[in-house]
C-alpha cells in the first residue's frame, strides 16, 4: 500500500513539474512585451508605441487609454474595459479582445488580421481605414461604428448588430455576415465579391454602387434596401434564385 502511495505521489510530483508556472498580475510592473496586467487599474495611461506583445490585460481597467502606434500582436485583453481608448495606427495581430466594452475606442487604420472580439461592445468605434482580416466579430455589438475603406476579407460578422453601421468603400469580399442585424447600414461602394449575407436583416440598408458578385443573400430581409448601380452578377438572391451575369441595381 505505502509503494502504491509514493508511486503516486512520485507521478504526481513529476507532473506539477511539467505544468509551467503562471505568474501573477503586478500592476506596478513596468509596461513592455509580455507584462502581466490582469485586472489592473490603468485608466488614461499613455502606452503609445510601446511594445507590448504579448501582454496580459485581462479584465484591465484601460477606458481613455493610448494605445497609438503600440504593438499588440497576440496581446491577451479579454474582458477588459476599452471604452474611448486609442489604438490608431497600432499593431494587433492575432490579439484576444473577447467581450471587451470599448465603446467609442478607436482604431484607425489599425493592422487586427486574425483578431478575436467576439461578443465585444463596440458601439460607435472607429475602425476606418484598419486592416481587419479574418477578424472575428462573431455577436458582437457594432451599431454605428465605422468601417469606411477598411479591409475585412473573411472577416466574421456573424449575428453581429450592425445598425446604422457604415462600410462605404471598405472590402468585405469573402466576409460572413450571416444572420446579422444590419438595417440602415451604409454598404454603398463596398467590395462584397462573396460575401455571405444569408438570414441578415438588411431593411433600408444602402448597397449603392456595391460589388456584390456571387454573394449569397439567402433568406435575408431587404426591404426598402437601395441597390443602386450594385452589381449583382451570379449573386443568389433572397428566395434562392441566382441573378443573371450582367444585373446590376436588380436581380433579373
Amino acid at each position: 500500500m505505502n509503494g502504491k502511495l509514493n508511486g503516486l505521489l512520485v507521478s504526481v510530483t513529476l507532473l506539477l513539474g511539467l505544468i509551467p508556472v503562471v505568474s501573477s498580475a503586478d500592476c506596478n510592473d513596468e509596461p513592455g512585451a509580455g507584462v502581466n496586467w490582469a485586472g489592473c487599474d490603468k485608466r488614461g495611461i499613455d502606452l503609445s508605441g510601446m511594445d507590448l506583445s504579448q501582454a496580459v490585460f485581462t479584465r484591465a481597467n484601460l477606458e481613455g487609454a493610448n494605445f497609438s502606434g503600440a504593438r499588440l500582436s497576440h496581446a491577451d485583453l479579454n474582458l477588459s474595459r476599452l471604452n474611448n481608448a486609442k489604438f490608431d495606427k497600432a499593431r494587433m495581430i492575432g490579439a484576444r479582445l473577447i467581450g471587451v466594452t470599448a465603446e467609442g475606442a478607436s482604431f484607425r487604420n489599425t493592422i487586427l488580421d486574425d483578431a478575436s472580439m467576439s461578443r465585444a461592445s463596440l458601439d460607435k468605434s472607429d475602425f476606418s481605414g484598419a486592416r481587419l482580416r479574418r477578424v472575428s466579430f462573431y455577436e458582437a455589438r457594432l451599431n454605428d461604428a465605422d468601417f469606411s475603406k477598411a479591409n475585412l476579407e473573411s472577416a466574421r460578422l456573424e449575428r453581429a448588430k450592425l445598425f446604422a453601421t457604415r462600410f462605404v468603400e471598405a472590402n468585405l469580399a469573402a466576409a460572413n455576415i450571416e444572420a446579422a442585424d444590419a438595417e440602415t447600414a451604409s454598404f454603398s461602394k463596398a467590395n462584397m465579391a462573396k460575401a455571405v449575407l444569408d438570414d441578415a436583416v438588411l431593411r433600408e440598408a444602402d448597397f449603392t454602387a456595391a460589388d456584390l458578385t456571387k454573394a449569397s443573400l439567402r433568406k435575408a430581409i431587404i426591404d426598402d434596401a437601395i441597390f443602386d448601380e450594385a452589381i449583382l452578377s451570379d449573386t443568389i438572391w433572397v428566395q434562392y434564385q441566382r441573378c443573371r451575369a450582367t444585373s446590376v441595381g436588380e436581380c433579373r
